[in-house]
């Protein structure tokens, strides 16, 4: 049988944005205040959402899984960082599976898991799990919905 496509965004759902914020220095904060996600570097420095690791490398099992992700634009080592916390993390269940876009709705499949709307995951064909939110607070809510679903 065919895997479901399910795709999973990596800030504020596999990886905690305020642990890389936390180890920047005031000075660096203030110069990009309005728009931290620009500090380079800032994303080889975060550490995985609580249960994330684990809830990836289940559903790898269970589906046809990518990261879908975007690269702030005027971040020159977000890609790379990027890349390299998936090979540090996830270097088996997440090898060559990673897709950077700022149009998420063009990439077909079954679910994506998001903590926002924003980059066209509002225009998405599958099901929008809303990870953070009432229904998905957790990883733990997550995989116990999903599990119906392979």
């Amino acid at each position: 049988m065919k895997k479901k496509i399910l795709y999973v965004d990596m800030d504020n759902v596999l990886v905690d944005f305020q642990s890389g914020l936390n180890k920047i220095d005031d000075t660096i904060k203030e110069e990009y205040k309005g728009h931290v996600d620009d500090i380079p570097n800032i994303f080889s420095l975060m550490v995985p959402i609580a249960g994330a690791i684990e809830a990836f490398n289940l559903l790898a099992k269970h589906f046809d899984i990518y990261i879908l992700t975007t690269a702030p634009w005027e971040n020159p080592t977000a890609l790379t960082d990027k890349r390299n916390w998936i090979k540090k993390y996830l270097p088996e269940s997440g090898y060559k599976r990673l897709i950077i876009t700022h149009h998420k709705n063009l990439n077909k499949g079954d679910y994506i898991i998001d903590d926002r709307l924003a980059r066209g995951v509002d225009k998405f064909e599958g099901v929008h799990i809303h990870f953070g939110k009432e229904k998905f607070p957790n990883w733990e809510s997550v995989v116990n919905y999903l599990k119906n679903k392979w």
